[in-house]
């Protein structure tokens, strides 16, 4: 068997790692799409690198959109099989693909307008709305803790990989010429003290591991200081200056725990009086998703559920979902906090607000998470004097910040924690995807310290034979 590795090789997202049995069935893990690379994501977003009509079965780890946002498009391009997945990730991802096809349609609509005027062709999204309800029907949903053949040669079993709700590890049991092979891949490793979610679940012995590796040579700051964070910036912006406190987020996953932080200063009575609004149709969708799948949060948020049987609300909240509705905030004056998507700034509501308040010095932009270099997001981190955005150049003059302690992904003491139940000894091969090429390198460094011998970090594309 060979594994191919066709996303998140030598960079953070777009993963896809194609698993070929010496049979010829081919059993792919995650179709993501990629974001935040620049001119360059959109040309990797439309080469998958394979065969889509090819490919017998996908099996997904989580409904992030650099996991499971090019599945409509592979759909669309001809793979005829199942998707399997956890019954939460089967609803996210669904609201989540829908809204992927209605953000890339409206951005496409602006950014023609500017390439018309350019005298440019127009550009065409990557798949719409229909394609991902297409990509949606073929889902197969997979507890928890259960073995599953897939078919005679494989069978799966989830665990809980504790990054969103529903995100799992994905363990596959192999069997080929009378030998069995034990594969695991991590999908994205949650933190081991998430103010949310329960910690990522131990896993079976394995001889192969593929490995995110996003934080692999930092260290987060203390997970409960975001609420004193929030509380400052809001402070600062919002009651000092006047001004708008923009957060851009990810629709799922770090929403929630921008608004479990705010809940919680509501209830210490320190959340300052002011509107709060959440500017992401899908925002308002996972945030109910997650309420449906209380049994999946850990032991902290289930006693406050014993006094607040809502953790996501409070005071002066308002979801906003009408694009009229998102434009007139653009429009008014008085201190008010945004949280919307795209948490790297690249596509999506936030990105307007970012393009109509960065010039106005009364306020802030806070990023909350993980972004790549060349998106907007890692191109505000670095402080710039003017930024591009929608074609048109734009004097900073807002204060750019970010709250470090908000990542729903491990560092590199929770991925080391994540493998302290394995015998490294077994693990004929450990390979590292879904980072920076020069963070695995200093991961890679890590783990062969801590005795896996073998540590790989894959090219793009390439395909390296297993046993």
């Amino acid at each position: 068997m060979k594994i191919g590795f066709h996303g998140a090789a030598r960079t953070v997202t777009g993963s896809k790692h194609l698993l070929t049995l010496s049979n010829g069935k081919k059993y792919l893990l995650d179709c993501g799409m990629y974001q935040g690379l620049g001119k360059d994501t959109d040309v990797l977003n439309r080469d998958f690198g394979f065969d889509p009509a090819k490919i017998d079965y996908v099996i997904l780890s989580h409904a992030h959109v650099d996991h499971c946002g090019l599945l409509p498009k592979l759909v669309k391009d001809g793979y005829p099989g199942k998707i399997f997945c956890t019954p939460p990730t089967k609803e996210l991802a669904t609201v989540l693909m829908e809204d992927s096809a209605n953000i890339q349609e409206n951005d496409l609509r602006f950014l023609n307008k500017t390439r018309s005027a350019q005298g440019k062709s127009f550009l065409q999204p990557l798949y719409d709305v229909n394609d991902a309800r297409n990509a949606s029907d073929r889902f197969v949903e997979v507890d928890y803790g259960k073995w599953v053949s897939i078919d005679e040669n494989v069978k799966l079993m989830y665990l809980d990989a504790g990054h969103i709700i529903g995100s799992t590890t994905v363990h596959l049991q192999i069997t080929e010429n009378g030998k069995i092979t034990n594969l695991t891949f991590s999908g994205d490793v949650g933190r081991y003290r998430d103010v949310i979610l329960k910690s990522p679940a131990e896993f079976p012995q394995s001889d192969y591991i593929i490995m995110e590796s996003t934080y692999g040579n930092k260290l987060h700051d203390r997970v409960t200081g975001t609420s004193e964070a929030l509380l400052k910036w809001i402070t600062e912006t919002c009651i000092e200056k006047k001004g708008k406190l923009i957060l851009p987020a990810f629709s799922v996953g770090r929403t929630q725990e921008l608004l479990y932080a705010l809940n919680t200063l509501e209830l210490e009575n320190s959340l300052p009086d002011l509107p709060y609004y959440v500017d992401s149709p899908l925002s308002l969708e996972a945030t109910g998703i997650m309420k449906n799948y209380p049994q999946y949060f850990n032991n902290r948020i289930q006693k406050v559920m014993q006094s607040d049987n809502d953790p996501f609300q409070f005071k002066g909240l308002r979801f906003v979902k009408t694009v009229d509705e998102s434009k007139s905030l653009n429009y008014r004056n008085e201190p008010m906090v945004i949280i919307s998507a795209s948490g790297m700034a690249e596509a999506g509501r936030v990105k307007h607000h970012i393009s109509n308040n960065i010039e106005n010095s009364r306020n802030a932009i806070v990023l909350t998470g993980y972004c790549e270099p060349n998106s907007l997001g890692g191109r505000l981190k670095l402080h710039p004097k003017e930024v591009g955005i929608f074609g048109f150049v734009h004097q900073v003059n807002a204060t750019i910040g970010e709250i470090k302690s908000m990542s729903a992904h491990g560092d590199y003491e929770d991925l080391s924690q994540w493998l302290a139940c394995q015998d490294p000894k077994q693990v004929k091969k450990l390979f590292l995807v879904h980072g920076e090429y020069d963070v695995q390198l200093d991961f890679q460094n890590r783990l062969i310290s801590k005795g896996f011998s073998d540590v790989e970090v894959p090219a793009l594309h390439s395909e390296i034979g297993l046993g």
